[in-house]
C-alpha cells in the first residue's frame, strides 16, 4: 500500500511538473509578444530557454547521481526553474532584452530536470516487478501534459492575459517541489565484508589497519562522471541503439510540430487548428500508454516496441503529406499511437541497461539530446516548408524510417541467473 501511495505521489508531481513545462514555452512566447510587441524577441525568450538543456542535461544529471538525497536536489531545481519563469516575466520591457536572454538560458539549464531528472528515480520509488507498468505511468505524465499544457496556455492568455498564463505556468511546477522533496532516498550499495585474516596468523606488535574495503570511494572529479555517462551510453549497444533512435525520431517530431501550423491553415482553413492536430497526437498517445500501463506484459520486448513504434510515426507522416483532410485526422491519430509507446519503450531500455551510478545522468543527457534535436528539425522545417510542405513531411517520414532502420536486431538481454 506504501508503494502505491509513493507511485501516486510521484505520477501526480510529475505531471504537474511537466505540465508547468509545456505550459511555459506558449506562455513566454504569449508574454513576449503581448509586453514587447516583438516577435523575434518572442522566439529568442522560448530558443534560449530550450537551447541550454543540452549542457544542463548531463552536469545536472551528475549531480543527482552524485546526491545521497537526490529529490531533495530535484525539488530544489524545480524551485529555481519556476521562479526563473517568473524572473523572465518581470523582466520583460523593463531590463535590456540581452539580460532577459539570460535568465532564460539559466532556467534552460534546468530544463532536464522535468524530465530526465524525474524519471532517473522511478526506480528508487517502485520494486522491480512494477517498474514496467511505473514506467508506462510515467510515459502517460508526458503524453497528459502535451495535451493539456499548450491548451493551457492559450487558454489563460485569452481570460486573463499572457502574464498569468507564465505565473500558472511556473505555479504548477512549484505545486511539484514538496513531491520532489518526499522522493525515496536510494538504497546504499552493500559494502563487500573485509576479509579477515587467521587469528593466529597477525603480530600483535603490528599496528592494526582499517581494511581497504570499508574505506569511503575517492569522489571522481565531475568531469570524469560526464565521460563515463556518455561512455556507458556510446558502449552499451542496446542503450545506444535506443538513445539514437530517440534522438533522429525528435528530429523528425521537431518537422511535424513545425508544420503544423501550416497543415491547419491550408487543410482545415486556419493555422489554430494546426494546435488541434497536436492535441490529437497527445491525446492517442495517452490512450495508447494507458493501454500499456493496463498490460505491462506488452512491454517485455522494449527493444521491438521501440523500433516498430518508430516506423508507425513514419507511415504517419507519410499520411499527413497527402494533405487532405481525413487522412491527417488518421495521421495524427496513428501519431499518437506510435509517439507513446515509443517514449515508454525508450525509458523501458534505459532502465534496464543503465547502470546504477550513473541512471540519472543517462536519462537527462537523453532528455537534453532529444530536445536539441527537437529544435533542430524545427529549425530545419521553415526553409523546406516554405517551398513544399509535403516536402517537408515526406522528409520528416524518411528521417523517422531511418531512425527505426538504424537499429537494427535488439539484442535479446539474458537473465542474471542465464549469465
Amino acid at each position: 500500500m506504501r508503494e502505491r501511495y509513493v507511485l501516486r505521489s510521484y505520477v501526480i508531481g510529475a505531471a504537474a511538473a511537466r505540465t508547468g513545462d509545456e505550459m511555459s514555452g506558449p506562455a513566454l512566447l504569449l508574454a513576449g509578444l503581448a509586453i514587447t510587441g516583438s516577435a523575434s524577441t518572442a522566439t529568442l525568450l522560448l530558443a534560449g530557454v530550450t537551447v541550454s538543456a543540452a549542457v544542463g542535461g548531463p552536469v545536472f544529471g551528475v549531480l543527482l547521481d552524485r546526491s545521497p538525497r537526490p529529490g531533495r536536489l530535484l525539488a530544489v531545481a524545480l524551485g529555481a526553474y519556476a521562479s526563473a519563469l517568473v524572473l523572465i516575466l518581470l523582466s520583460i520591457g523593463r531590463v535590456p532584452v540581452v539580460a532577459t536572454l539570460l535568465i532564460a538560458v539559466c532556467a534552460g539549464l534546468l530544463g532536464p530536470a522535468l524530465s530526465g531528472g524525474w524519471t532517473g528515480q522511478l526506480p528508487h520509488t517502485v520494486g522491480e516487478k512494477d517498474l514496467s507498468r511505473a514506467t508506462s505511468l510515467d510515459a502517460m505524465t508526458f503524453n497528459a501534459a502535451g495535451l493539456t499544457g499548450p491548451a493551457a496556455a492559450g487558454a489563460v492568455a485569452g481570460t486573463a492575459g499572457a502574464p498569468a498564463s507564465v505565473i500558472v505556468s511556473a505555479t504548477l511546477i512549484g505545486v511539484a517541489v514538496p513531491t520532489a522533496w518526499r522522493l525515496p532516498v536510494p538504497s546504499p550499495a552493500p559494502v563487500p565484508k573485509p576479509v579477515l585474516p587467521p587469528e593466529s596468523a597477525p603480530s600483535p606488535a603490528l599496528p592494526l589497519r582499517r581494511p581497504l574495503a570499508l574505506r569511503p570511494p575517492a569522489r571522481t572529479p565531475l568531469t570524469a562522471d560526464i565521460r563515463a555517462g556518455f561512455r556507458a551510453i556510446v558502449r552499451t549497444p542496446p542503450l545506444a541503439r535506443a538513445t539514437a533512435v530517440s534522438v533522429i525520431s525528435c528530429v523528425g517530431q521537431g518537422m511535424f510540430v513545425a508544420c503544423s501550423p501550416l497543415l491547419g491553415e491550408r487543410v482545415f482553413g486556419a493555422a489554430g487548428h494546426g494546435v488541434l492536430l497536436l492535441s490529437g497526437v497527445a491525446a492517442s498517445a495517452l490512450l495508447a500508454n494507458a493501454l500499456l500501463a493496463r498490460c505491462p506484459r506488452l512491454m517485455r520486448r522494449p527493444d521491438t516496441v521501440l523500433r516498430c513504434a518508430t516506423l508507425v510515426l513514419a507511415v504517419a507522416l507519410l499520411l499527413a503529406a497527402a494533405g487532405r483532410p481525413v487522412p491527417l485526422i488518421v495521421a495524427a491519430v496513428i501519431a499518437g499511437l506510435g509517439e507513446g509507446p515509443q517514449l515508454a519503450a525508450l525509458f523501458a531500455v534505459r532502465h534496464r541497461e543503465a547502470p546504477e551510478r550513473l541512471r540519472a545522468q543517462i536519462f537527462t543527457t537523453g532528455a537534453s539530446l532529444k530536445i536539441t534535436a527537437f529544435a533542430l528539425g524545427a529549425t530545419l522545417t521553415a526553409p523546406l516548408a516554405a517551398r513544399s510542405l509535403p516536402a517537408a513531411l515526406l522528409t520528416a517520414a524518411a528521417i523517422q524510417a531511418f531512425a527505426a532502420l538504424s537499429y537494427g536486431s535488439p539484442i535479446r538481454r539474458k537473465s542474471p541467473g542465464q549469465r
